[in-house]
């Protein structure tokens, strides 16, 4: 078992964005501790639990049955998350249908916020590696629904800035730098963020996913935090899934 890194990088905190390339402030000791962890991820760890979790419910085979699926079938239908479940009446993630599991398996259901749910979460997420996303918003009104309130979330400016998701992810400030790490465009078609959450983050050492990015991000954006779960962050999900539609899976990720 690797050895988890406790990471320390320079964070320079700005109160505007700079557009140039070479402010990008990681020092050399950092950025070869980055291509160590590439080779050498941490979150594999949090993974391997995670297989150990889904082991005492069963295991891929038990979990495939649950959704009505072959385990050969259980991949490609995980690349399609989140999505509407009709035994739910509702759209959800995969850390919330892996609630509805284990409750129905007679087990007491992990915390959303929970670092085993984060690891089974991960790893269950991790089945579907070496597949395109490809979830569907048309498949049903509920999804559509789900989308067209996503993409409400993300554009909405509030809290106390007065700033939206698309304030700091849009084309216009694409490669600019914020507290050192250069902002991706996660509405642009194809963008790849979402095949790579969950991550390990280096400044926290340890594993998210991306529903707690999002949260991250609203706390540094002095927004009122939406929580794990709630029709509006799995709302956000679903919009930003779809934004990396055809996307290729591939976890864990490594971020900043």
């Amino acid at each position: 078992m690797r050895k988890i890194l406790q990471i320390s990088l320079c964070v320079v905190l700005a109160s505007s964005l700079s557009f140039a390339s070479e402010q990008f402030a990681m020092s050399n000791a950092d950025r070869a501790m980055y291509e160590e962890l590439m080779e050498n991820n941490p979150a594999d760890m949090m993974l391997s639990n995670g297989s150990e979790l889904l082991d005492a419910l069963g295991a891929e085979a038990a979990l495939a049955k649950y959704l009505g699926l072959s385990e050969d079938e259980l991949p490609v239908y995980l690349a399609g998350f989140p999505r509407y479940i009709e035994k739910f009446k509702m759209v959800v993630s995969i850390d919330q249908m892996l609630q509805a599991f284990m409750h129905d398996s007679g087990k007491k259901p992990y915390a959303l916020k929970s670092s085993d749910m984060f690891d089974i979460s991960s790893y269950v997420k991790s089945i579907a590696n070496e597949q395109p996303i490809n979830i569907d918003i048309e498949a049903n009104e509920h999804m559509k629904k789900a989308y067209a309130l996503g993409k409400e979330v993300f554009n909405t400016r509030r809290g106390g800035r007065g700033l939206s998701c698309y304030n700091c992810h849009n084309p216009g400030v694409v490669g600019g730098i914020l507290r050192t790490q250069p902002l991706p465009d996660i509405s642009a078609k194809g963008n790849a963020s979402a095949a790579t959450w969950p991550a390990y983050r280096m400044t926290k050492s340890k594993l998210a996913t991306l529903q707690k990015r999002f949260q991250g991000c609203m706390q540094n954006a002095l927004l009122a935090v939406i929580p794990l779960g709630s029709p509006e962050m799995t709302a956000l999900e679903v919009y930003f899934t779809h934004e990396a539609k055809g996307a290729v899976i591939a976890l864990p990720g490594l971020k900043r």
